[in-house]
C-alpha cells in the first residue's frame, strides 16, 4: 500500500515499532505466508510444466490453498475455534484445454441449504465429500456457452467414479443488469445421478453498493425431491479493506408438497488484515427452520483465514 493509505503522525513517522504478543503473532502468521505462498507456487509450476510437457505456464490456474480458524457462538453454544482447511489443484495437462483438478470436496454432494450458508457455517457442521480427483475438459459452445467436462474419482478404497458437466453463460441485459446463467449435470457411482440449474441477475445501485438476486433448483436424487433456493443480497466496500455484505434468502423442497424449510439472514463483514492473504470475517446471522417450529436461531461466527496461492475470489 502507498505510504499514503496509513494515518502516521509527524512525531511517529520514523518510530520503532512497539514489540508485544501480538507483533510477534502477526510477524509468525506473516512469515508463513511468505514460506509457504512460495511452496505452493513452485508446487503448482513444477506440476504445470511436468504434466504438460511445457516450461510455459498457462493462465487462469485455479488452484489455492485456504487455511483457517473458525468460531461461533449461538444461544446456548459459547465460541470455540476449529481448524477449516480447503485446497484446489488445478493443472494443465498435454493440452490447454485439458486439465486434472484436485479439490478437497464435491460441490455437488453439499446439500443445497448448506452451500446457501457455507460462511456461516465452522468445519464440524460441514459435510465430508471427501477429496476428489478428476481430468477436466474444457470447451466452448457458440460464442459464450464455457462448458467443462470432469471424469474422475472420490479418492478413497475403494474410490467412488463419478461424472459431471457444467455449462455457463452470461448476458449483458442493458446498461444497468447483467444476467448470468448455470446448469450442472452429475452422475455418482453410489449417490446418483443429479442437476443443478442456477440464475443470477445483478447490478450497480450507485454509491458502492451493488445488488445481487440469485435462484436454484437442484434435484436430489437420493431423496427424490427437488429443493431450491432464492436469495436477495447486497455488497457495498466501506474502503480499501473491509467489505459489508448483508444478505436475506428462502429455502424449499418439493416433497410432501411444495413448502419452505427455512429463512435466513445474515450481514457478513470481511476485513483485509495484511496484504492480499490475510482475512477476517464477521457473521451474525438469524435463522428459522421447519424442523425447529420456524423458532429464530442466532448465531455469529468470527473467522481468521488465510490464503497461500490461487485466484479464488477474495470477497
Amino acid at each position: 500500500m502507498p505510504i499514503s493509505f496509513y494515518t502516521f503522525k509527524p512525531d511517529e513517522f520514523w518510530a520503532e515499532p512497539n514489540d508485544s504478543w501480538w507483533i510477534q503473532i502477526s510477524d509468525w502468521v506473516i512469515n508463513q505466508e511468505r514460506q509457504h505462498g512460495e511452496t505452493v507456487q513452485t508446487f503448482g509450476a513444477w506440476a504445470d510444466s511436468t504434466l504438460s510437457g511445457s516450461s510455459e505456464l498457462l493462465p487462469n490456474n485455479e488452484s489455492y490453498l485456504r487455511i483457517g480458524f473458525a468460531a461461533e457462538s449461538e444461544y446456548s453454544d459459547l465460541a470455540q475455534f476449529e481448524p477449516e482447511l480447503r485446497f484446489r489443484l488445478d493443472v494443465p495437462t498435454a493440452e490447454e484445454k485439458l486439465r486434472l483438478v484436485v479439490e478437497s470436496e464435491s460441490e455437488e454432494l453439499i446439500p443445497l441449504a448448506e452451500r446457501e450458508r457455507d460462511r456461516q457455517l465452522t468445519e464440524p457442521e460441514r459435510t465430508d465429500t471427501e477429496t476428489t480427483g478428476a481430468l477436466r475438459f474444457l470447451t466452448d459452445v457458440g460464442d459464450a456457452i464455457n462448458l467443462s467436462t470432469d471424469i474422475g474419482g472420490r479418492l478413497r478404497l475403494p474410490p467412488e467414479l463419478f461424472w459431471r458437466m457444467k455449462a455457463r453463460k452470461g448476458w449483458k441485459i442493458d446498461r444497468d443488469w447483467t444476467l448470468n446463467t448455470q446448469q450442472r449435470l452429475y452422475y455418482y457411482h453410489t449417490e446418483g445421478w443429479g442437476a443443478r440449474s442456477w440464475i443470477g441477475l445483478d447490478r450497480s445501485l450507485g454509491n458502492g453498493w451493488h445488488y445481487y438476486n440469485s435462484s436454484e433448483l437442484e434435484w436430489a436424487h437420493s431423496d427424490r425431491k427437488f429443493v431450491a433456493a432464492h436469495v436477495h443480497s447486497v455488497q457495498k466496500r466501506l474502503n480499501t479493506r473491509s467489505v459489508i455484505t448483508p444478505r436475506v434468502g428462502i429455502l424449499g423442497e418439493s416433497q410432501p408438497t411444495w413448502r419452505t424449510t427455512s429463512y435466513f439472514a445474515d450481514v457478513t463483514w470481511r476485513y483485509r488484515m495484511y496484504g492480499n492473504w490475510l482475512f477476517a470475517e464477521l457473521i451474525p446471522a438469524l435463522e428459522y427452520q421447519r424442523d425447529e417450529g420456524f423458532d429464530d436461531q442466532a448465531s455469529i461466527v468470527f473467522r481468521i483465514e488465510m490464503y497461500f496461492a490461487g485466484t479464488i475470489d477474495r470477497e
